[in-house]
């Protein structure tokens, strides 16, 4: 097999780093492409941009954004075509579709498989869609990125991906989350409406099902009479299938004492983990679960549940509950809330997220990408 001389052309389907309001898959694709432009100094990266304006990333001679922007069928129709006329040596999808016209090396990360652990927290039509975009795009990469030990085994399982063909590579922290200054949470509480000598439970991420924010507000119902200072915050964008979370918000006799400020900015994060007194992600299921590492590297105890990625995630450094199990939520917020152990947990979780860096995901990323693509005999 002749060797290849020269540096390598990657295109990068970026579409998703370009959105306004991340949550975590986008903001995997956003960070994942600033580690590769910023490591793989010795080739050519091509990022598409579903849009037309280019993404504000640091310029490198012999990299180009192409700007293709197109309404609906984005990755089918556009993408396609823009990869027909210009093909490119190796093609990485980090959070989408792989697609129909890619080159043999193309490699994709897949994030959960949730949609089949929890089928009833996706609509008919999104299930559908994920299971078929999934079960295409594993098939068409040569090589698929896994970002959990529990994701690689539920490919394996579930879709019948051979394991040499899959490989893990966690999710970073960035490092503006650490421990807030004074100022900054009081700002933020300003902004979520939590004075300044209230506590909060906090949850962050998309308002759905999966989210188990149910059995949350029941949780803090349950403490809430105990606890008059304590306040409950839901910190996110709506999703699917919210209507029973509203109802449950609406019908709670604390309905004063629930907060909901819709999406926090990124750029906030930070102060509004720092500021509060126990981060609960509670999930029916978790690709990776990164607000859970973000609250630790913030200095704030977190409780978890007991699916998906979170237990591998989080490690001994967060409280671990089944989340079906009332009880078991009601006393892990209990056991945080309160002053014994507290110190424990904030330092446990400091040391368990500091293992979590954007460099080492983008340094195992280019290796996998740089070796999926073997010129062909000739």
């Amino acid at each position: 097999m002749s060797a290849r001389t020269g540096p390598l052309t990657i295109g990068i389907d970026a579409s998703r780093a370009s959105i306004d309001h991340q949550t975590g898959t986008e903001r995997y694709s956003r960070r994942i492409i600033e580690e590769l432009l910023a490591q793989g100094v010795d080739q050519r990266f091509r990022l598409y941009v579903n849009g037309h304006n280019p993404i504000d990333l640091p310029q490198r001679a012999g990299d180009e954004q192409r700007l293709i922007p197109f309404p609906r069928l984005w990755t089918h129709l556009r993408l396609s075509a823009e990869l027909a006329r210009h093909p490119v040596d190796v093609l990485f999808i980090p959070a989408h579709v792989v697609p129909p016209v890619h080159p043999r090396a193309t490699v994709v990360t897949i994030h959960d498989l949730g949609y089949l652990h929890e089928p009833e927290a996706h609509t008919d039509w999104s299930r559908r869609y994920l299971d078929w975009s999934t079960r295409w795009s594993v098939r068409a990469a040569c090589h698929v990125i896994a970002i959990s030990e529990t994701t690689r085994i539920d490919l394996i399982e579930r879709y019948r991906v051979s394991a040499e063909r899959i490989s893990v590579v966690y999710h970073g922290i960035d490092e503006r989350f650490r421990p807030a200054g004074d100022a900054e949470m009081a700002r933020v509480r300003s902004d979520l409406g939590v004075t300044e000598d209230a506590r909060f439970i906090l949850f962050v991420g998309t308002l759905q099902p999966r989210k188990n924010l149910i059995r949350l507000v029941e949780a803090f119902e349950a403490i809430a009479d105990d606890e008059p200072d304590l306040k409950l915050v839901l910190a996110g964008r709506r999703g699917w299938k919210i209507e029973q979370i509203d109802q449950a918000i609406a019908s709670s006799r604390h309905r004063a004492r629930i907060l909901v400020p819709g999406h926090v900015p990124d750029a906030d994060l930070p102060a509004v983990y720092s500021s509060a007194s126990v981060v609960a992600l509670i999930s029916l299921y978790e690709g990776f679960g990164l607000p859970a590492l973000e609250a630790m590297a913030c200095g704030a105890p977190v409780l978890v549940s007991d699916r998906g990625s979170l237990p591998e995630v989080t490690g001994d450094a967060a409280i671990i509950v089944d989340p079906l199990d009332a009880g078991a939520i009601v006393a892990g917020l209990r056991q945080l809330l309160g002053p014994a152990e507290r110190l424990k947990w904030i330092e446990r979780g400091k040391k368990r997220a500091a293992r979590f860096t954007w460099h080492q995901s983008g340094r195992g990323t280019l290796e996998i990408l740089i070796n999926a693509y073997s010129p062909r005999k000739g």
